[in-house]
């Protein structure tokens, strides 16, 4: 695998994926989180606000009432998906699993 900001390659993205079940790839890794009311959501977002400014690495992120929309991808390695685009999306699950949120990656928008 490669480093943490070198670009992974697809099979490498598809290896994580067996792991990190509730997230898929469509342009980098993206999922939602459905949460039971849209001020579990803002604290689904906070949680992920202090993981994403403890690993210095930030999501696209967009909240629509009770579900949130993530997208990590590395701009800084082309717009690719790195080791830090995994292991930030691992960290998000673990939170979101803690907070009771559902994920829903087949609702994250096809391009």
């Amino acid at each position: 695998m490669a480093g943490n900001h070198d670009h992974l390659t697809q099979a490498d993205v598809d290896d994580a994926l067996r792991e990190l079940r509730h997230w898929k790839y469509q342009g980098g890794l993206v999922t939602v989180y459905k949460t039971p009311t849209a001020a579990e959501a803002l604290a689904l977002i906070a949680a992920i606000g202090e993981i994403a400014e403890h690993q210095n690495h930030h999501p696209d992120l967009e909240w629509r009432y009770n579900r949130v929309h993530l997208r990590y991808l590395s701009h800084d390695a082309g717009g690719k998906v790195t080791q830090r685009d995994i292991t930030a999306a691992a960290s998000v699950s673990e939170a979101a699993a803690a907070l009771g949120a559902t994920a829903q990656p087949e609702r994250y928008p096809e391009p």
